[in-house]
């Protein structure tokens, strides 16, 4: 990798101010307009809280915590923040009072930044048990409750005054080994562990990034990202480094509608807003019968032979061009359209992405480049590239970053990336930092070009009682591929003598098919008919035929909701927390064993 020459992030914006003031910055939505945001602009409502913070006692790696959800303030405070040499301290807002209160506590916060009424009715109630907390500062809101709430205009005015040679020198004070985020990983289950992440982490980060010429400065991102978590802060660093613009919008129904106004050309997302897409273009196919879906099948399996000659990076030609022509017309270039129509390529992280899920996108001339990583290595060490991108792996390594397989198949990392502990858990660090090296957790394998393959979780494989094991993440993968049906799904068994499955279905498709097929009532009345049970089990049939009888899922149940965030069986980055739904549904699950041995 080439040699560092930024060595913290309030180095990487005070370049970015200067190379391109009047450029676009961010932008986002006031009222029903977009509004458009220069860096110059940009970096004077930074100076602003930065100095504001300073004004308010703030110190040198300092935490101050921001409990909001994702949009251009967010990314406002956080600059400000890290330009006042504090460190942030990220809070999903869908955490509990509890929850906010423990992080809160647990990081040594001195100051909060919280969006609005409803989250800072959570720290009132946790109030007594956050001593360090001296302010709380509301975007939203208004100040009150005794002075201890101030607003985001009052944060803004108290650094209105101060130079910007002053600021300047504060982010000159900045060390490339201090402390820059503290992000609580969201556990599944437990108290979550906060990740130190430090200046360095960061600028690694966006060199590597940067290196690897996947953004450009011409980009367009369009941002939907939740920025608590290490996926979405990653590129929020690389945006200083490369220069591209923004477009920010955290309302994750509004991504598709949005996606058709801004025209980005770039998309960072989680593997479950693929599934979203799949299932409702396979679903409004098969909706509309007829003609209309076996051209919507024959453009899929003339853009299944393109997409196998494209990753064997051979031509295509003759009459295969014609079809592929032909179908990019009739079918193609509809989805593309929805998406903006300018789209180079989708970026996947977060959790796995199925080969089968990226192959489907790609038969529709869209590209999916997945990437890998975890908030204890700064969200980014694996990326697949636009000109070698291999489906079913996350590529090759980042550049500076090193990888390793333990002889049990668990994958190790190293590089600048990694973070520098667990907060006030020397011994968790020590069990996951081993001579430099990060104990990942995850099981993968590489092959000849350095491309990594992730297999599963080494916690989440399954052991049967006849000793098989079994990686419940890809039969997962593949389930909801076989049926635009499935919204999540769990597959079962450790120590037990088979597999089994918990299934939730998709509101929306569910719905529209109850309507059209007899079926009346609530969501719950729908899945309990054993229409549907029928509906879902040909997915089942079809993943059983294609492994072997140890893998194989006997039998499944249909849950009466989907899963959701808000009730704490899905982490914000939408993977499932399977210790909370196993213990949920215990009843379930104990009940496909009860009677009797299945082989």
């Amino acid at each position: 990798m080439a040699g560092q020459s930024f060595k913290t992030i309030p180095d990487l914006l005070h370049f970015r101010i200067g190379a391109t003031p009047g450029g676009t910055a961010y932008s986002f939505l006031e009222g029903s307009a977009w509004k458009a945001v220069s860096w110059k602009d940009f970096g004077a409502t930074v100076r602003e809280i930065s100095m504001g913070l300073r004004a308010l006692g703030l110190q040198n790696e300092e935490r101050v915590a921001i409990l909001a959800g994702t949009r251009y303030e967010w990314i406002c405070a956080d600059m400000g923040i890290l330009c006042a040499g504090g460190a942030t301290t990220t809070i999903y807002p869908s955490s509990t009072p509890d929850d906010c209160g423990y992080i809160i506590q647990d990081s040594n916060t001195s100051i909060v930044i919280a969006e609005n009424e409803e989250q800072i009715a959570k720290l009132l109630t946790q109030k007594a048990s956050m001593s360090k907390v001296k302010k709380v500062i509301s975007i939203d809101g208004k100040s009150g409750h005794d002075g201890w709430v101030i607003s985001w205009a009052e944060l803004l005015e108290k650094g209105r005054a101060a130079s910007v040679a002053d600021w300047e020198a504060i982010g000159k004070s900045v060390k490339n080994d201090s402390l820059a985020t503290l992000i609580y990983t969201s556990g599944t289950t437990g108290r979550p562990k906060g990740v130190e992440l430090t200046h360095d982490c960061w600028v690694y980060e966006a060199e590597a990034i940067d290196e690897l010429q996947i953004l450009r400065p011409d980009d367009v991102q369009y941002f939907w990202l939740p920025l608590a978590h290490s996926f979405g802060k990653v590129l929020e660093v690389a945006q200083l480094k490369i220069g591209f613009q923004t477009a920010i919008d955290g309302r994750v129904e509004k991504l598709v509608e949005n996606l058709a106004v801004i025209k980005p050309t770039f998309v960072a997302a989680v593997p479950r807003i693929f599934e979203k897409v799949y299932n409702k273009v396979v679903g409004g196919a098969k909706a509309g019968g007829g003609v209309k879906y076996k051209i919507f099948q024959w453009a899929l399996g003339v853009g299944r032979e393109v997409s196998k000659l494209k990753q064997a990076r051979q031509p295509i030609g003759g009459m295969l061009a014609m079809k592929n022509s032909i179908a990019d017309k009739l079918v193609y270039s509809k989805l593309k359209a929805r998406f903006g129509g300018q789209l180079r390529y989708f970026v996947s992280g977060s959790a796995a992405l199925s080969r089968e899920m990226a192959e489907f996108f790609h038969a529709f001339d869209i590209l999916i480049l997945e990437g890998y990583g975890l908030t204890e290595t700064s969200a980014f060490s694996f990326v697949s590239r636009p000109d070698s991108f291999k489906f079913g792996t996350v590529g090759p390594a980042a550049p500076g970053t090193e990888v390793k397989i333990a002889s049990d198949g668990e994958i190790l990392i190293k590089g600048r990336g990694v973070m520098r502990g667990y907060h006030n858990l020397p011994e968790a660090t020590a069990e996951t930092i081993k001579d430099g090296w990060l104990y990942t957790g995850d099981i993968g394998e590489l092959d000849e070009k350095g491309n990594l393959r992730i297999t599963d979780r080494k916690k989440d494989l399954i052991k049967t009682s006849v000793g098989k094991y079994v990686a419940p993440q890809e039969l997962e993968g593949k389930l909801k591929l076989n049926s635009p049906y499935i919204s999540n799904v769990l597959v079962h068994g450790n120590n037990r003598n088979f597999c089994t499955a918990l299934v939730a279905v998709d509101p929306e498709a569910i719905t529209a098919w109850a309507k059209e097929n007899g079926v009346a009532g609530s969501y719950a009345e729908i899945v309990k008919d054993p229409k549907v049970h029928a509906l879902i089990k040909p997915a089942f049939d079809q993943l059983n035929a294609s492994i072997a009888n140890y893998s194989q899922v006997k039998k499944f149940a249909i849950l009466p909701q989907d899963l959701t965030l808000e009730s704490g069986e899905l982490t914000p980055s939408q993977k499932v927390k399977r210790k909370v739904v196993e213990a949920k549904y215990k009843e379930v699950l104990d009940g496909f064993y009860a009677g009797g041995i299945e082989n």
